[in-house]
């Protein structure tokens, strides 16, 4: 009794730093969480964000309005996290960075380009990035940016095949490298409903994940769309913002926003399936690194399996001495019969002279 007790404390020290070590294996280096846009709910709003164009802050600093109802001419707006960050650092050979946002808005029935969250290079105004080109952003820009955008209007000129999907735009051009149509899974963009959307980038990948479903669900399982691009390539060890802009095209449509986490953390880089500079490496190099990053992926899945499954079951097992561990070592009282002795002296008389001895 006293190994297996033991035993069962040295696979729970086990799973606890198999969680541990999960958690270390990205460690976050900035992070925000939006769920007011004034400084009263958000002490360091005014000088972490600024909000640019016809952005403004409604409803109590419940909301950002990013555009305003207007027509008959173009509004746009935006919000920028002032706090740069580098996706790579070359000099002091720093791991590749990944990061995770998550943003709920709401876009009112309309005509308009809706919104897009945007990476771009710092530097320079920021009115050189924005203005009333698609979704706010300036189609002027000399500067390469990587957009994921919401669009509630088909435009034949970029090649939208409708007025309901996410597409993910890179460079300084608005044709989308890939598209994804919201109506597959059963929801409208600008259909005046809260929505929440979560951008995913994992580096050790390289690729960017999409996931949409209205405000309040879980996060789901599968993405509406995942990408591969490598983003330490993009701008290398240059600083870049993030942001979220909006143009109502010509509509009274308003993009509205309601909250807005963000968060940046390294990877290791022997996380990574292939090298940053993949030319620096001979081609027999290649494989040898693809294999053993597959191995080592593995084998963490394995470990994480093991430690999750064996955690799992000294809860049951916890939980089932608890309930009922204490009445199996209850003995059930057996009845007896009582069994009664009779004890009577017999008086036995032998004769000598009745048995014959034969020699």
């Amino acid at each position: 009794m006293a190994t297996l007790n033991q035993n069962r404390r040295y696979n729970f020290l086990f799973s606890l730093l198999i969680f541990y070590f999960l958690t270390l294996i990205t460690k976050p280096i900035s992070s925000f969480s939006l769920q007011g846009f004034n400084g009263h709910q958000n002490p360091n709003f005014d000088s972490d964000f600024t909000l640019l164009g016809d952005a403004q802050i409604a409803n109590e600093g419940n909301f950002v309005n990013l555009t305003s109802p207007t027509s008959g001419f173009t509004s746009s707006g935006q919000i920028v996290y002032k706090k740069p960050f580098k996706l790579v650092d070359s000099k002091s050979s720093k791991p590749i960075i990944s990061f995770s946002t998550e943003f709920t808005f709401t876009i009112t029935p309309g005509n308009g380009d809706g919104l897009a969250f945007v990476i771009f290079p710092s530097g320079g105004e920021l009115s050189q990035v924005f203005d009333q080109g698609y979704f706010g952003v300036s189609d002027k820009i000399d500067r390469k940016f990587v957009a994921v955008e919401y669009d509630t209007r088909k435009d034949d000129n970029v090649g939208d095949f409708n007025g309901n999907h996410v597409g993910v735009n890179v460079g300084s051009s608005f044709v989308s490298k890939d598209i994804s149509d919201v109506s597959s899974i059963g929801l409208l963009l600008n259909g005046g409903i809260p929505l929440n959307s979560w951008i995913d980038y994992e580096a050790s990948s390289k690729r960017l994940e999409i996931r949409l479903a209205e405000s309040g669900s879980e996060k789901p399982v599968q993405p509406l769309m995942s990408f591969s691009i490598d983003l330490s390539k993009m701008w290398g060890d240059k600083e870049v913002l993030v942001g979220i802009s909006s143009s109502s095209g010509n509509s009274t449509q308003v993009s509205s926003l309601s909250s807005w986490s963000f968060r940046v953390r390294t990877v290791p880089s022997s996380l990574h399936s292939q090298p940053l500079d993949p030319q620096a490496h001979s081609d027999e190099e290649r494989p040898i690194r693809r294999n053993k990053s597959r191995f080592l992926t593995v084998l963490g899945a394995l470990i994480f399996a093991t430690g999750c499954g064996t955690l799992v079951a000294f809860v049951a097992l916890f939980f089932w001495v608890v309930l009922f561990g204490r009445h199996s070592n209850v003995v059930p009282e057996m009845p007896m019969n009582q069994v009664d002795f009779k004890y009577e002296k017999v008086n036995v008389t032998v004769d000598n002279d009745s048995h014959d001895t034969t020699s």
